[in-house]
C-alpha cells in the first residue's frame, strides 16, 4: 500500500473524527432552541468558513465562480441541497428510531448509495467488478457495511442495558425517514463528483491538490445551507413554543457562551469536509468513490471511540463493549482492504 494512499485514509479518519465530535460543543448550549443553535453553527459551517477559505485560496474569487456555466454549477448546488435534506432527516430519524438503530440504518444506506452510485452513474461499475483491484475495493465496502452493522447493534445493546428508550418511537415512520436520510445524505458524494470541473479549474489556478476541492464547497454547502436555514427559520417563525427573541434575550455571559459553543460546533462540522478533501486528494481518481465509504465508516468508528472516552458505555457490561470493539476492528479491516484494492 503506497504512502499516499495511507495518508489519504488517515485524513479521512481525521475528518470523520471531527464529525463524530462536532456535537459535543452543542451539548454545552443552555436555554436555546435547537433551531437557533443549529442555525448559528450552520451559518459558520456552510457559509462563513467556505467563503473565507475560498477567498484566501483563490487569486480571483469572483472570476473563478463566474467562469463556470449554470449547467456546471446547478448540479453541484442541487446535490448540496439534497445533502441538506439528508441532514434534516438524520435528526428526525434519531427522534423516531433512537440513536443506535437510526445511525445504523441511515449510515448503512448512505454508505452504499454514496459509494456505489457514482461508478454506476459513470458507467464504470462493470470495469470495477471485472478488475482485481476493483473487486478487492468492493469487498472492503461490504466489510465496512458489516462493521457499521456490528457497531450499531452494540449501540442497541447499550441502550437496552442503560434503559434508554425513544419516547416517540415509531418504526414505520422512522424506517421511512432513515431510508430518505441515507439516500439524500449521499448528495455530498454526488456533489463532490459533479464538482470535478471546479476542482480542475482550481488546480489550473495554481491551488495545491490538497485544496482544489475547497472552493466547490461554497456552492455545495450553499445548497445545504438554504435547506437547513429555511427549515430552522420557518420553525422559529411558526412554532409558538419557539422564540428567537427569547433565545437572544438571555444574560450576556450565557448568550456569549452559547454563541461560542455553537460556532465551535459549526467549525468542527466544516473541518470534516476540509480533511475529506485532503483524503480524496491522496487517492487515485478512479477510486475517488471510496472516499465516501471511508468517511462514513470512520464516522461510526470514531463515534464509538468518543463514546468510550466520554464513559458513555460505563455500566453496560462487557458484552456490548466487546461487540463495539469487534465492530471497530471490522471497520479498520475494511479500510485496509480498500487500501489494498486501490494499490493493486
Amino acid at each position: 500500500m503506497g504512502s499516499s494512499i495511507i495518508l489519504g485514509i488517515f485524513w479521512h479518519f481525521v475528518g470523520a473524527a471531527s464529525a463524530a465530535c462536532f456535537y459535543a460543543p452543542f451539548k454545552q448550549v443552555r436555554r436555546w432552541s435547537w433551531e437557533t443553535m443549529w442555525s448559528l453553527g450552520g451559518f459558520f459551517s456552510w457559509i462563513v468558513l467556505p467563503w473565507t477559505v475560498s477567498a484566501i485560496l483563490l487569486p480571483d474569487f469572483w472570476g473563478y465562480y463566474s467562469s463556470f456555466s449554470l449547467s456546471t454549477l446547478l448540479p453541484v448546488f442541487l446535490f448540496g441541497a439534497m445533502w441538506g435534506i439528508g441532514n434534516i432527516n438524520y435528526g428526525l430519524t434519531m427522534r423516531y428510531l433512537g440513536m443506535s438503530m437510526g445511525i445504523g440504518i441511515a449510515i448503512g444506506i448512505t454508505l452504499i448509495v454514496g459509494t456505489l452510485m457514482t461508478p454506476i452513474i459513470q458507467g464504470k461499475f462493470g470495469a470495477l467488478v471485472h478488475s482485481s483491484g476493483g473487486q478487492i475495493t468492493l469487498l472492503g465496502v461490504f466489510v465496512a457495511l458489516i462493521g457499521v452493522g456490528i457497531v450499531s447493534y452494540a449501540g442497541m445493546m447499550k441502550e437496552r442495558a442503560l434503559g434508554i428508550s425513544t419516547q416517540e418511537f415509531n418504526l414505520k415512520k422512522g424506517l421511512l425517514l432513515a431510508v430518505m436520510c441515507g439516500i439524500f445524505s449521499a448528495g455530498m458524494s454526488f456533489a463532490m463528483d459533479a464538482a470535478l470541473p471546479m476542482h480542475e479549474a482550481a488546480k489550473n489556478a495554481g491551488i495545491s491538490p490538497l485544496y482544489v476541492a475547497l472552493p466547490s464547497y461554497v456552492v455545495i454547502m450553499g445548497g445545504g445551507a438554504i435547506v437547513n436555514l429555511a427549515f430552522c427559520f420557518i420553525r422559529l417563525a411558526t412554532k409558538p413554543e419557539l422564540s428567537l427573541k427569547a433565545d437572544l434575550s438571555l444574560a450576556k455571559p450565557l448568550l456569549l457562551a452559547n454563541a461560542l459553543f455553537s460556532i465551535l460546533g459549526g467549525v468542527m462540522w466544516y473541518l470534516q469536509f476540509f480533511f475529506y478533501a485532503w483524503g480524496q486528494a491522496n487517492i487515485p481518481v478512479q477510486y475517488h468513490y471510496v472516499s465516501w465509504m471511508l468517511h462514513m465508516s470512520f464516522y461510526v468508528l470514531c463515534g464509538g471511540i468518543v463514546g468510550l472516552v466520554l464513559k458513555e458505555w460505563s455500566g453496560v457490561g462487557k458484552k456490548p463493549v466487546r461487540r463495539l470493539c469487534l465492530g471497530a476492528l471490522v471497520i479498520i479491516l475494511a479500510a485496509n482492504i480498500v487500501g489494498l484494492g486501490i494499490a493493486s
